[in-house]
């Protein structure tokens, strides 16, 4: 085993992941009451005692909810750029200052034997960032909650083996569906969420084919499906010569359960 990884949930009533290499064990945001989190890592068979940080990808409460929470209870480190510090010390409460760790984005910062590298992405918040993970030859991007994906950022993601990409939502069933419009272009806009067509497009320019995980995350509940995010996803794919039968696993994150535990 080099790495594993595992989604605990994702989407918007809650999200966080999970990282483990030999040494270290790290959660990415923690958009659940603390007691909730307790039983998402009991679930794989993970001590949050054992955890060696949090990391934040922004301020919205379904990331931190938390995260304050679990600080003080197992006293971990939280890192976070300035801006995300400054939008969710509200919601998160005191946290010591031996905990308080600032990054600044887009540069890299190690966490034991995992390197991390905070890559800017586009939501409607102080200062969102997905995060790239190496560790010896692995390489592991999350890209949620981000309305568009612009060039650096397919760069930068490229070559990883496994994928957490945000699949949020069927732009038909978004425009027919009941939300207000201006929740609509909200989520349609530049700095909302990453439709089912965008996630395939996305990753038929990064992935080669070689064996790689995808994963589609931040489904919505009430615009998509996870069979339509998947057959669609599939479809775009196939259209740029990747079989997801044979050349890649395509599989699905969910906002109720947690996935299973990836070995890389």
């Amino acid at each position: 085993m080099e790495i594993k990884f595992c989604s605990l949930s994702s989407g918007s009533s809650g999200n966080c992941q999970y990282i483990e290499t030999k040494n270290t064990r790290i959660l990415i945001d923690g958009g659940f009451s603390g007691k909730r989190m307790e039983a998402l890592l009991s679930s794989i068979g993970v001590c949050p005692s054992t955890l060696d940080g949090i990391l934040v990808t922004h301020e919205h409460i379904d990331h931190v909810k938390g995260v304050g929470v679990f600080s003080r209870r197992y006293d971990l480190p939280i890192y976070a750029n300035g801006n995300t510090w400054l939008g969710m010390e509200r919601m998160i409460g005191k946290i010591q200052e031996k905990n308080i760790k600032v990054f600044i984005s887009e540069e890299y910062l190690d966490i034991k034997d995992i390197t991390v590298y905070p890559i800017n992405i586009f939501h409607d918040a102080l200062e969102p960032v997905g995060y790239i993970f190496f560790y010896n030859k692995i390489k592991i991007s999350i890209i949620t909650d981000t309305g568009w994906v612009n060039d650096n950022m397919k760069t930068k993601i490229k070559d990883s083996n496994l994928y957490l990409m945000e699949s949020n939502h069927d732009i038909t069933m978004l425009k027919e569906g009941s939300y207000p419009w201006p929740l609509k272009q909200r989520i349609l806009s530049t700095k909302g969420h990453l439709s089912n067509d965008d996630a395939g497009r996305v990753l038929g320019e990064v992935i080669s084919g070689k064996g790689e995980i995808v994963l589609l995350g931040h489904l919505s509940q009430d615009n998509n499906t996870p069979d339509l995010a998947h057959k669609t996803v599939k479809s775009l794919l196939l259209n740029q010569g990747i079989d997801t039968n044979k050349d890649i696993t395509l599989d699905l994150t969910y906002r109720d359960k947690v996935t299973k535990v990836y070995n890389l």
